[in-house]
């Protein structure tokens, strides 16, 4: 195996599952709602584990999960979350399950008051200024949640979200493209950054504060 000759982001040895998933779809600025739903879900699964576990089981999660669908997830109920504590393909958490189906509520409450989600997020953007000019492992290891991403889970928490902590959302600006957190010398990182320069970014209507 060739040794990388500048740094590279951090990624499994031997799985090409989650190295597909760092060249394809890491870091790609998003403006859909649901991919922004569907990636709280998966963090929050995440919590205590690793992401290369829930990646691993993301596929069996979205079957059982009806794509993480807001609108069908909203009107699951006790016997559903039965149905999937008993699924062995998938990580089974009560907590977890139930937030799935608490956070649809909560997000089909945004869409009835015209917020976008993915919009709340972007407007929680960090300042490119602020931030390193050369985004290295050592960094992200010692920062793995943001003021952006504290503010943001503070508005989300009062809205009655559950598992949206700080480090959980910053986890979900980085997949979904809200910053660009793959290191300098990753062969990914100027094709993220080219993508953003173009992006349109969704706004919230009527202001960012919610």
């Amino acid at each position: 195996m060739t040794e990388c000759l500048v740094e590279c982001c951090r990624t499994p040895p031997g799985d090409p599952l989650f190295q597909s998933y760092h060249d394809i779809e890491w870091g790609l600025p998003a403006s859909d709602d649901q991919a922004f739903f569907e990636k709280i879900c998966l963090e929050g699964f995440q919590a205590g584990l690793s992401w290369r576990t829930v990646l691993h089981r993301r596929q069996d999660l979205r079957e059982a999960f009806s794509n993480f669908c807001p609108e069908a997830l909203a009107q699951y109920s006790a016997t559903d979350v039965q149905r999937i504590l008993g699924d062995a393909r998938l990580i089974r958490n009560e907590r977890k399950i139930r937030s799935v189906f608490n956070n649809a509520t909560r997000f089909q409450e945004l869409k009835c008051k015209s917020v976008s989600l993915a919009a709340l997020f972007w407007s929680h953007e960090p300042d490119s200024d602020l931030r390193p000019r050369h985004i290295s492992n050592a960094w992200l290891l010692d920062n793995p949640s943001t003021p952006e991403s504290t503010v943001l889970a503070k508005s989300l928490k009062r809205m009655g979200w559950s598992f949206v902590g700080p480090r959980t959302l910053y986890a979900t600006m980085q997949a979904l493209g809200v910053v660009n957190d793959h290191v300098f010398g990753c062969p990914r990182r100027e094709s993220i950054d080219l993508l953003r320069d173009t992006f349109q970014r969704p706004r919230c209507e009527g202001g960012t504060h919610w």
